[in-house]
């Protein structure tokens, strides 16, 4: 018997593919069941979600995206068409909300850090890129990577405790706040699934997915 609801995680976040012979009140079901199921594997993240599989309205997307959010700790950042352009839209807005909270008095690097690659700053940083491992960027104030963190990344280097790292794909080799380390980073290893932000809390580095308010809170001065 074909699978009513087949989950897939993808780079951004994950696709749901969803049975279009069955009633859609069936499919709810399905999902409510599927994801409480599989609720400790995902555990609390903010991603993507594609649906596949059947043609839904605009109503039906939001009673699909409701019951994932009531069956799992997944909150739904933005639902992607397959052909791209809603992750496009999607990806322009949030580069646009980050330059224009860091216009003042953060700076911008476009392009990949490679292997040996060392950038500095003495505000906040917005990398309009990849760091790769072995690359290092180091800042005063807060670190934004619009791509993946996969080698080190040194935020508030002067005791500014209160400063973030974000990045659309955590899995640094070596990250720090204000001299503080987070002891998890290393071997490549993802922290968690989609962006993700690195802070200081109570005397210790920590992970956590990106919350919706966290653009409208975070202070690049």
């Amino acid at each position: 018997m074909k699978d009513a609801v087949v989950i897939k995680g993808n780079k951004a976040g994950m696709t749901v593919y969803l049975e279009k012979d069955l009633d859609f009140d069936e499919v709810l079901q399905a999902i409510a069941k599927k994801f409480k199921a599989t609720a400790k594997f995902w555990g609390a993240a903010q991603m993507t979600l594609t649906l596949e599989g059947r043609d839904l309205t605009p109503e039906e997307e939001y009673r699909v995206v409701q019951t994932i959010t009531d069956n799992s700790d997944i909150e739904v950042l933005c639902l992607l068409d397959t052909d791209g352009n809603r992750t496009k839209k999607c990806e322009k807005a949030l580069n646009e909300r980050l330059m224009e909270l860091s216009s003042l008095t953060g700076q911008f690097y476009k392009g990949n850090l490679r292997d040996g690659d060392e950038l500095e700053s003495e505000a906040s940083i917005v990398v309009i890129g990849d760091v790769e491992k072995g690359a290092k960027v180091s800042a005063k104030g807060n670190i934004v990577i619009l791509g993946a963190l996969r080698g080190a990344a040194y935020a508030g280097v002067c005791g500014n405790e209160d400063a973030v790292i974000v990045a659309f794909e955590m899995a640094p080799m070596s990250v720090r706040i204000a001299g503080l380390s987070l002891k998890k980073a290393g071997n490549g290893r993802h922290l968690g699934r989609g962006p993700m932000m690195i802070l200081s809390e109570n005397g210790k580095v920590v992970e956590e997915p990106i919350k919706k308010s966290f653009l409208s809170a975070l202070n690049f001065i």
